[in-house]
C-alpha cells in the first residue's frame, strides 16, 4: 500500500509540474551607443581681444530605433588648449538609421590664448582637436532603461571663417567664455 501510495502521489506532482507554463522572457535589444564627430570649426565674427566661434558635432544613430540624448557635458580642446566646457539638456532626437547635427557656439580670449594656436587660427590653418564628454541616451523603444556613456573624439580640422551667420557687434555679445547652441547649452564657465 504504501508503494501505491508512493506512486500515485509522484504521478499528481509530475502532472501538476507538467501542467505550468513557461513564463515569457522579455526580448533582450541591444542598444549601439551613438558616435560623434565634429564635422566644422568655424571663426564668427573676430575683434581685437575675443572672437566668437562655431562647432559643428554629428552625432549618429546606428540602431533600428530613435534615439534622444537627454543631457550632454562636454569640453572642447584644440591643440590641446581648452576653448570651451558646458552641459546641455533636452539635446536632440534622432531617427533610426540616421544622423543630426548640432552646433556649439563659444568665446575665445586672444590674451590667455596659446600663441601657436592663435597663428593657426589667423592662418586658418587645420587645428587638432579634442571633443569629449557625457552623454545621457534615451532609446525610443519599450522596455528599454536610458543610460549615461562617455565619448572623445580627436583629429584634425581646418579653421574657416562663416560669413553667412554673423554674431552681434561686440557691445551685444555674451561676456568671454560664454557659449550658446542651438540645443540650448548652459554656460559652464
Amino acid at each position: 500500500m504504501r508503494k501505491f501510495l508512493f506512486l500515485l502521489v509522484s504521478v499528481f506532482l509530475l502532472a501538476g509540474c507538467k501542467s505550468q507554463k513557461p513564463v515569457p522572457q522579455p526580448e533582450v535589444v541591444e542598444v549601439i551607443e551613438p558616435a560623434f564627430d565634429v564635422v566644422s570649426i568655424a571663426v564668427i565674427q573676430a575683434d581685437l581681444i575675443n572672437t566668437q566661434f562655431e562647432a559643428v558635432i554629428k552625432i549618429d544613430n546606428p540602431n533600428v530605433f530613435a534615439l534622444n540624448l537627454s543631457s550632454l557635458g562636454y569640453e572642447l580642446y584644440g591643440n590641446g588648449k581648452l576653448w570651451a566646457d558646458g552641459k546641455g539638456v533636452d539635446l536632440l532626437h534622432i531617427p533610426a538609421k540616421s544622423s543630426c547635427q548640432t552646433e556649439f557656439r563659444f568665446s575665445m580670449n586672444f590674451i590667455n590664448m596659446n600663441r601657436p594656436l592663435l597663428d593657426d587660427i589667423i592662418a586658418k590653418r587645420q587645428v587638432r582637436y579634442r571633443f569629449a564628454g557625457n552623454v545621457n541616451v534615451i532609446p525610443v523603444i519599450p522596455n528599454t532603461e536610458s543610460f549615461n556613456m562617455n565619448f572623445e573624439r580627436s583629429g584634425l580640422s581646418g579653421v574657416k571663417e562663416k560669413a553667412t551667420d554673423k554674431m552681434p557687434s561686440y557691445s551685444e555679445q555674451p561676456s568671454a567664455g560664454k557659449q550658446a547652441s542651438s540645443a540650448q547649452f548652459i554656460d559652464n564657465w
